[in-house]
């Protein structure tokens, strides 16, 4: 971590190696938070906590700044909890391990919570500076936004005062963002139904492993493989060619985190296990083909662990693989309106036994609620066909792109001024807080910006260094440029 103490700016990349140090998975942000309040109030700055978590902090403006609009920097304070297999990693108790690799700071086994790590630290540097011009300003740091955005639910009017607010959780450099997909959750939940294993049956684990996952928005045009849905093909293959019958299925941990690894549990007829085998070899090698570009490293083991005593009923486990294997994943559809953007996409994120039950967890994330709609219609069907119980929850609206935003053109100007070049003006397809905001705060002009992150949700997750030099210097710079109030 001493190593971050080298880089520039040295202020925000010493704050974001203090918050590596603390642990603050989604849903477990409390040391994170106590450590951001006592060191707001180190600074003299005033700091509040409104019921279900979230943070707000102000800090006057700099002298003759004073009648300019109100700028509210905007981050969360959570990270996603993502490790490799190998990796002895506890994200409650243990502190991320980022080191620098080349060009980029990455961690050692796990996420780096870059994502949104680096745009807390900015917020906190701007707050901690004494020599960065700027209007009033505030910084809302809210919980729990990678796993259901309950802080962003939760807010309240009467909190916030200021008229612009700059979202510091975009991942690309040299990109504006103006607009962000909506999303909603999806369960479906089936009952497992089991019989005794006969006599002459043998019991197997298979795993697949070794694929990159990644973010399930802005990674999930990139054709990277899902784990589930490739170990759910072969299943369904291998249970109607050798009788191979489940005793459990597990895979993914987050829905908004394309799965890496899933795992089962089975057994089959003792003749048919050459055959399995072979099959299986057959399969791993088609699939290492057919994605050898984007996942080089798949892995499939096939072991043998103590007996099962246990089984699916093949009307039950037919009934789960088929709607495991009919189930849409990845992008749905592009946008027509706006290049090279996903508008609608599913992420076919966990499937999981627990106890008698069996359940599959999706994201479904659009930029247009009738997109949003019409896939939760083909989840619907395909999963209540199947007869699970299916329900949705946690929607989330879209943030409608405003083509007369005075942040935007100040943005677009700022970085032209700066680096001679226009930035791209965007639209993500991710669920940033943007659109909830609005609801409690319809007169927010909002932007976007960020450095370059790459992979996040996965233990692949690095940010470039160069970029983040780049993202604190529009930051600043569009701080002094914040226009003066009407």
């Amino acid at each position: 971590m001493s190593d971050l103490s080298t880089l520039s700016p040295n202020n925000l990349w010493q704050i974001f190696a203090n918050i590596c140090s603390i642990p603050h998975p989604s849903k477990h942000e409390q040391k994170i938070s106590l450590w951001i309040q006592a060191w707001s109030k180190a600074q003299g700055l005033e700091v509040k906590e409104d019921p279900i978590g979230n943070l707000f902090i102000k800090k006057p403006a700099t002298a003759g700044m004073e009648n300019r609009q109100g700028v509210i920097l905007q981050a969360h304070m959570d990270m996603v909890p993502q490790k490799n297999s190998d990796k002895e990693h506890d994200f409650v108790t243990d502190p991320i391990l980022p080191y620098i690799d080349g060009d980029w700071v990455t961690a050692d086994g796990t996420t780096l919570g870059a994502d949104n790590g680096i745009g807390l630290a900015s917020a906190l540097a701007v707050l901690a500076s004494d020599d960065i011009s700027h209007g009033p300003l505030e910084v809302l740091v809210t919980i729990d936004e990678e796993a259901g955005m309950s802080g962003a639910f939760g807010l309240k009017s009467g909190w916030l005062e200021g008229d612009i607010l700059i979202n510091t959780d975009s991942e690309q450099e040299g990109e504006v963002y103006m607009g962000c997909a909506g999303g909603v959750d999806a369960s479906a939940t089936f009952t497992i139904e089991s019989e005794a294993v006969p006599a002459g049956y043998e019991s197997f684990n298979l795993s697949i492993s070794g694929l990159k996952g990644g973010h399930s928005g802005v990674d999930i045009h990139t054709g990277r493989a899902n784990a589930n849905k490739l170990l759910v093909r072969f299943l369904l293959q291998a249970s109607q060619k050798f009788g191979l019958q489940l005793t459990e299925l597990n895979g993914g941990s987050l829905r908004n985190a394309i799965p890496r690894e899933a795992n089962t549990s089975f057994v089959l007829p003792k003749e048919n296990v050459a055959g399995l085998q072979v099959a299986l070899a057959d399969y791993l090698a088609t699939i290492k083909a057919n994605l050898a570009i984007v996942e080089p490293d798949i892995a499939m083991m096939l072991i043998q662990p103590e007996t099962f005593e246990q089984m699916w009923t093949v009307k039950c486990q037919n009934t789960i693989l088929s709607a495991l294997n009919g189930c849409p994943n990845g992008v749905i559809r592009m946008s027509d309106d706006i290049a090279g953007v996903v508008e609608t996409s599913l992420n076919l994120g966990v499937i999981r036994c627990k106890g008698r039950k069996f359940v599959a967890l999706c994201l479904i994330r659009s930029l247009h609620d009738d997109g949003r709609l019409e896939t939760e219609e083909m989840v619907d069907s395909v999963f209540s066909l199947a007869g699970a119980s299916v329900e949705f929850s946690g929607t989330y609206p879209g943030w409608k792109p405003s083509t007369d935003s005075e942040i935007m053109n100040i943005v677009r100007e700022t970085y032209q001024s700066e680096f001679n070049k226009l930035p791209a003006i965007m639209v993500i397809h991710a669920g940033l807080e943007c659109g909830l905001f609005k609801t409690e705060y319809p007169h927010l002009d909002m932007v976007s910006i960020g450095p370059t992150i790459k992979f996040p949700h996965s233990p692949d997750e690095k940010v470039e260094i160069a970029t983040v030099a780049q993202y604190w210097q529009l930051l600043t710079a569009v701080l002094a440029n914040i226009p003066t109030r009407a």
